[in-house]
């Protein structure tokens, strides 16, 4: 059987690309333009970044604003802020997307596969068996189906909508 390609030349950028200098997080995190660079939440001490060059559509990431490597560096009001917004995340592009599955993980250090080692962060990978199918097993290909645009956009309004209904509901003691 011959080998069949599929094209993603928007990866290209990625690994051809001129790289950074500084922490790409950190250096998101300064601006204040969020849609030029794909930050969809800021919470007080995390914030969430749609991935530039995602494995699946939707492939946000969950990211400390304080700038660590070690997840043993973040204080206990941290981690229950960082913990927060993935459970928060998942929701909105629950609520948004309506995948079947996610699969959440997050890589540390070089020996793991870490594109950004220097700056911990959880992958939040949204998954639709209609999407990918066989092809990440077969293919060992994914397949992104919407634009960033229209990802930013939707996740960006569902963020606001449940945090708004937050706000809203009485507190309870």
């Amino acid at each position: 059987m011959a080998k069949k390609m599929l094209w993603a030349p928007w990866r290209a950028e990625y690994i051809l690309g001129e790289k950074e200098k500084g922490c790409i997080f950190c250096n998101r995190l300064k601006k204040q333009a969020d849609r030029k660079n794909l930050i969809i939440y800021r919470g007080a001490r995390t914030f969430v970044i749609l991935n530039k060059f995602p494995y699946n559509s939707g492939h946000s990431m969950v990211v400390p604003n304080r700038h660590l490597c070690n997840l043993n560096d973040l204080t206990k009001v941290e981690a229950a802020e960082f913990f927060e917004t993935i459970r928060l995340t998942v929701n909105v592009i629950r609520r948004t997307f309506h995948p079947d599955s996610f699969n959440i993980g997050m890589n540390m250090g070089h020996g793991s596969g870490a594109g950004i080692p220097e700056h911990i962060h959880m992958h939040i990978v949204p998954r639709w068996a209609e999407d990918t199918n066989f092809m990440p097993v077969i293919g060992e290909t994914e397949v992104v189906s919407f634009p960033h645009s229209l990802i930013y956009k939707t996740l960006k309004r569902g963020f606001e909508e449940v945090c708004l209904a937050g706000k809203s509901r009485p507190k309870r003691n």
